[in-house]
């Protein structure tokens, strides 16, 4: 069994389906089989207000009344879907902030009171601000209102950094014209798509992981809301399995993968399901290439959460938190300019410091100033990183935890609590098998035992191995918990960004001048 911190059971909502469920996936309100509430609404319209206490009746008119209906093969109930011809939905927000930062620039340049480089610079910036503030998602809630806030400051933060190029009062009409533009064009852009998903066009197909009350709720919430422009195709439940389902059961989470890639799948909402959260996590990391937007409703739902409105996403009234699985293709290259440029300066500034520590290793210790060992540095990618020597001999350190500090050098103990040993794997950085900040490597014999014993422990190769990361400036390197040391790595691959690297590398060096011990 792996280890890992504990995490209560599976959660088996109630199977009785009443409009609506609360957060913990049971049916609000109690079913009397006959009895029929004056407050519901007629199928298709607006869903609030008291649900029909009849669980037959609750059930959307596209579910059989028959259970057994519902057991027929997902193809004679789920339109054919094309992956190839379906239109990117994704690509219409970007392009429509394209076009409204092309119309204020060129307004701008018409105008005469900005320069040829801000005008380059400045759209270029914005683009990044709503990138990086996850502005360019298309979001289920379409309600513009929610994103202005954050449009404004992502059409005046870049302005304000070209105020040197621009003046004060041109880069403030430069950004509250682009702001302005940028709202106008969402709201049209939100017009068209709704104007098309009540005709039944522009739909994107949706799974479901759950089948419980919340899971059935969302399903029938879709299929009697064209408007949303979601299409809902069927569950994915591993836990007890239902006979009433309105749409089919598509297979079991570790299904998700071929699901989104045979059906097209644009968007998965994961309700409360019957696989346990760890299991969930390990298969989300492993679906990370999915081409589906992702999206979980989170427990306690009802309860207001700290979340900006602008960051989150919503269904009808029901939170959902949007999931970053994996990273861009951008952003990976925006890292790997990062550390080149980052790790050549380093280097240059290091270059004095390693030559000194090379000269007294070869006085203290002799020949042989650089250690070599082979550790893993990405899935299957095995690497020789290089250290300066601390020790007098390399011994069989391939297969053994830790070395007795005694066996270090008096240079070699100084080297390996300040971790300056570590500098000579700037070269590793340059050469491209190792990052600047990332999962420390491991070597191969204990990574293939952690594999099998730790939870989450494989999922830190996701991202390349690091000179530093962020379990080391939290002080677990050496013999520490290789527990913690996957949480807090896994935590870094989930949230990384650029700005992440900056503080781990400051924190980095502050260690170093202040080190507190412990090898990596």
């Amino acid at each position: 069994m792996k280890t890992g911190v504990g995490r209560a059971g599976p959660h088996v909502p109630s199977q009785r389906t009443t409009f609506p469920p609360d957060s913990t996936g049971a049916a609000r309100g109690v079913e009397a089989p006959g009895t029929t509430s004056p407050g519901r609404p007629e199928p298709g319209g607006c869903l609030e207000g008291t649900a029909n206490l009849n669980p037959a009746a609750n059930r959307h008119p596209a579910a059989s009344r028959h259970p057994a209906a519902n057991r027929v093969p997902a193809a004679s109930r789920v339109p054919a879907a094309n992956p190839g011809r379906a239109l990117p939905l994704r690509t219409l927000l970007p392009a429509a902030d394209l076009l409204s930062l092309g119309i204020a620039i060129g307004v701008t340049a018409l105008t005469g009171i900005a320069g040829p480089i801000p005008l380059l610079l400045y759209p270029a910036g914005v683009a990044a601000a709503l990138a990086a503030g996850g502005l360019s998602r298309l979001r289920i809630c379409r309600r513009a209102a929610d994103q202005a806030a954050a449009l404004t400051a992502a059409a005046t933060v870049p302005a304000m950094l070209l105020l040197p190029w621009l003046g004060a009062d041109p880069a403030l009409r430069l950004s509250l014209t682009t702001a302005g533009l940028l709202l106008t064009g969402r709201l049209v852009l939100y017009q068209i798509l709704g104007a098309a998903h009540r005709h039944g066009r522009l739909t994107e197909p949706v799974a479901l992981i759950g089948t419980g009350a919340l899971g059935v709720y969302l399903a029938e919430l879709m299929l009697a809301r064209p408007e949303l422009g979601l299409r809902p195709v069927g569950f994915l439940e591993s836990g007890t399995r239902r006979r009433d389902l309105p749409l089919p059961l598509l297979g079991t989470p570790g299904d998700l993968g071929d699901v989104v890639a045979g059906l097209g799948i644009r968007r998965v909402i994961i309700c409360h399901a019957g696989h346990g959260d760890e299991d969930l996590v390990s298969i989300l990391r492993a679906s990370a290439p999915l081409t589906a937007d992702v999206c979980v409703v989170p427990r306690l739902y009802e309860i207001g959460a700290l979340m900006p409105r602008y960051a989150g996403d919503e269904l009808w009234g029901i939170p959902l938190v949007p999931l970053r699985l994996g990273h861009r293709t951008a952003a990976l290259a925006a890292k790997r300019a990062f550390d080149v440029l980052v790790a050549a300066v380093l280097l240059v500034l290091a270059a004095p410091v390693i030559a000194i520590l090379a000269a007294l290793i070869r006085l203290e210790s002799g020949p042989g100033i650089i250690f070599r060992q082979v550790r893993l540095t990405g899935p299957g990618r095995l690497t020789s990183i290089v250290k300066l020597r601390s020790l007098p001999a390399q011994g069989d350190s391939d297969t053994v935890w830790t070395v007795p500090a005694q066996q270090a050098t008096c240079l070699g103990r100084w080297l390996r609590r300040t971790h300056l040993d570590e500098l000579p794997q700037l070269f590793n950085v340059l050469g491209g098998s190792m990052s600047l900040v990332g999962p420390r490597p491991e070597r191969p014999h204990f990574a293939a035992q952690f594999d099998r014993d730790i939870q989450g422990y494989p999922d830190r190769l996701r991202m390349r191995a690091g000179l530093t990361g962020w379990a080391q400036v939290h002080g677990l390197n050496g013999d520490t918990s290789v527990v913690e040391r996957a949480r807090f790595d896994n935590q870094y691959i989930e949230n990384w960004s650029l700005w992440l690297d900056v503080l781990i590398l400051g924190r980095t060096i502050a260690g170093l001048l202040h080190p507190a011990g412990g090898e990596s």
